[in-house]
């Protein structure tokens, strides 16, 4: 049991590589000033090298590169939405010569850096899906939980609603996965909320390196508002359903 858990926090600690090197380059980023480049396109020029490493190493496929341009793409749409002037949800108050409009092109690699934890994780500790759902409806209810994001600032916010309906529609599902030899099972619905309060720190420690910035952080860094889990377990939703569904398509080719 013990040699379980201790391989279970080794083989996670390896899915994070990515998140955990990107980590690293925003804290170097504060130590150091690199003349006529700003901040923000130094972390793109690293999270690029840092990608280029992986796979050179094999630490990620080719298929996995794929899959996580996937997941910049979309969170960049996302940043661009969520930080228009008229939204403001949050800001990136430094300049940069790589900023698209209000946001630097380095933010997806903060979805992505999920995109590549679940992936690392399906491989390392060979997942497998119990009773998941049919795919048609899985997909329907990642896509309504990213165009709420969107919608949601001029109708009606029916995140709760969406999150009762994760429940119904992953209620019966589990995930299991195998550190050693024994395999362990466990409800899709926790892992969401486990990976979404993990991502929720990984925010704190982001914005405390001014990665980007909140309204109430303008003042001075101050903790991320807790109800944030609940829109990155959302979100995680959609990443992993995306994660799966990609999976399955790859598997189906094969």
């Amino acid at each position: 049991m013990i040699r379980d858990f201790l391989a279970f926090g080794y083989l996670q600690a390896r899915a994070c590589i990515f998140a955990g090197s990107f980590f690293g380059l925003l804290f170097v980023s504060t130590l150091i000033d690199v003349p006529g480049i700003h901040r923000y396109d130094l972390i793109l020029l690293g999270a690029l090298l840092i990608q280029l490493v992986l796979v050179v190493t094999k630490r990620e496929s080719v298929d996995e590169l794929k899959m996580i341009a996937v997941f910049h793409m979309a969170g960049l749409l996302f940043e661009l939405f969520k930080t228009h002037p008229d939204i403001g949800s949050w800001s990136y108050p430094e300049d940069g010569f790589t900023k698209v409009w209000t946001v630097p092109l380095y933010s997806g690699f903060m979805y992505s850096a999920v995109g590549s934890y679940m992936s690392q994780a399906w491989r390392l500790l060979d997942l497998k899906l119990n009773n998941y759902p049919n795919r048609w409806v899985t997909v329907g209810l990642s896509a309504a939980i990213y165009l709420n994001f969107f919608t949601s600032h001029f109708v009606y916010d029916i995140r709760w609603w969406l999150l009762v309906a994760v429940f119904v529609v992953f209620g019966t599902s589990s995930v299991s996965f195998t550190p050693l030899a024994r395999t362990y099972r466990m409800p899709v619905s926790l892992s969401f909320l486990l990976i979404a309060f993990f991502v929720w720190v990984a925010e704190n420690i982001s914005t405390l390196f001014g990665a980007w910035q909140y309204p109430n952080q303008a003042e001075g860094w101050a903790v991320v508002e807790w109800h944030k889990i609940v829109s990155w377990s959302l979100l995680v939703i959609v990443t992993f359903v995306l994660v799966v569904d990609l999976k399955h398509f790859k598997a189906e080719q094969t």
